[in-house]
């Protein structure tokens, strides 16, 4: 016999032992699992004191079932306005689209990733993921990267009734107004074309959103918020470093006046761009798609898109 066995008692089995190595491994995946920091944020945003936790394994990720009538006949384009934030996608990707899987959300994400030579323009960038993602969707969200979602109560479904702000007011970690239309906004695409889109007039960080609110309101829409959700401001993990990304809030020239002016000439009928490229992305096991988007400017009559 071998000499491993030859140590062992004449009527030991090889059974008990191969179970006993079978024990010892589960106990090890399950350690690993209990240990390790998943595809989400950490409670609280924090890390556990013993250091940072170890990242898991990437599990499968979950996808409808085209013969499966629960998940329902609509399908949602998530638009994540980008420009290198790399750390935040890749924590953004998988857990939004598992977080919209559990909830049974058919869905596409987005990332509007904007690649040409002029200062940022969110606003823009949405208009452009909203004529590039299809008709095989029929609502969008508007989402920023650095806003994660941590209660499953939210309603992300087909927002009927009109546009519903996910991250309202009384839920935001950090904007508290009652006009604030920001974050994390749903719309029907048939809603978005009555509002004509966003304005493409504000390059740099902030305001776009409250021009928006006008826009809602002259289309004759009403804005719908969550109710029910008891978790107040920490709904949401903020990922934001404001040390690490500082914000473009220059406001050059005439963009001072201009930033609190209504745009009723601009919007999806003026969008001017390009797409340099489209590729289709795996990010730990969750689909998305990358477009890479150069801007045009007027500087006749947006001369603060530039950074000079």
């Amino acid at each position: 016999s071998p000499p491993l066995l030859g140590l062992l008692p004449g009527r030991f089995s090889v059974f008990p032992l191969f179970f006993l190595a079978l024990l010892l491994g589960f106990a090890s995946l399950l350690w690993l699992q209990l240990s390790c920091s998943g595809e989400g944020p950490a409670p609280g945003g924090g890390q556990s004191r013993g250091g940072p936790r170890q990242p898991c394994p990437p599990q499968a990720p979950l996808l409808p079932a085209e013969d499966e009538p629960s998940w329902g006949p609509h399908r949602l384009a998530l638009l994540v306005p980008f420009r290198e934030r790399f750390e935040e996608l890749l924590a953004f990707v998988p857990y939004m689209h598992r977080f919209l899987s559990k909830k049974r959300i058919r869905h596409h994400i987005f990332i509007l990733n904007q690649v040409d030579h002029f200062r940022f323009n969110r606003a823009s960038l949405i208009n452009v993921g909203f004529l590039e993602s299809g008709n095989d969707t029929d609502y969008i969200a508007m989402h920023d990267v650095d806003l994660l979602p941590l209660n499953e109560q939210l309603d992300y479904g087909f927002p009927e009734a009109g546009p519903f702000h996910v991250a309202s007011p009384e839920l935001h970690p950090l904007y508290h107004y009652k006009t604030y239309v920001g974050g994390i906004l749903l719309l029907t695409k048939q809603h978005y074309e009555m509002c004509n889109g966003m304005s493409n007039r504000f390059w740099g960080w902030g305001r776009e959103d409250d021009e928006f609110y006008r826009r809602i309101k002259g289309a004759g829409l009403q804005v719908r918020r969550p109710s029910g959700i008891t978790t107040g401001y920490e709904t949401f993990q903020h990922l934001h470093d404001p040390a690490w990304r500082k914000r473009d809030q220059k406001r050059i020239a005439a963009q001072k006046q201009e930033q609190f002016k209504v745009d009723h000439e601009g919007g999806l009928n003026n969008m001017r761009y390009r797409i340099e490229s489209r590729t289709a992305l795996s990010v730990a096991g969750a689909p998305c798609t990358v477009l890479n988007i150069l801007l045009d400017c007027d500087t006749s009559e947006t001369p603060w898109c530039t950074f000079g």
